[in-house]
């Protein structure tokens, strides 16, 4: 089985990140890191060996959009995303991008905030 990680270099995405990386290691699934902000991570430094980096479709110009197309693979179990913390009246909108994967992904979505 897989999960897949929506990644971004913000506190949000390194929690997300690393939650991703524990969930995986428990459900003792490969970790498919997405990137979702245009940045390239270092999956090397991840400490589990069953990750791999999976980028948005060169020709693509929305990378939500592909990581949401990915997750009606069969092997995908989850997707673990980041999000900020939010007023009460602000989590009307948690961001695009994470309201738009917690919305579409086929399969259920984590959603982490990052710690206080």
């Amino acid at each position: 089985m897989t999960i897949i990680l929506a990644s971004a270099d913000t506190p949000a995405g390194h929690a997300a990140r690393d939650f991703a990386i524990d969930e995986a290691r428990r459900r003792g699934a490969d970790l498919i890191v997405f990137p979702v902000d245009g940045s390239t991570p270092d999956i090397s430094g991840f400490g589990y060996d069953r990750v791999t980096l999976e980028n948005a479709d060169g020709r693509s110009k929305d990378a939500v959009g592909d990581l949401i197309d990915a997750t009606n693979r069969s092997e995908v179990e989850a997707v673990v995303v980041g999000v900020k913390r939010r007023s009460p009246a602000g989590k009307i909108f948690l961001g695009s991008s994470a309201q738009q994967i917690i919305l579409e992904a086929a399969v259920p979505v984590i959603s982490v905030k990052p710690a206080t």
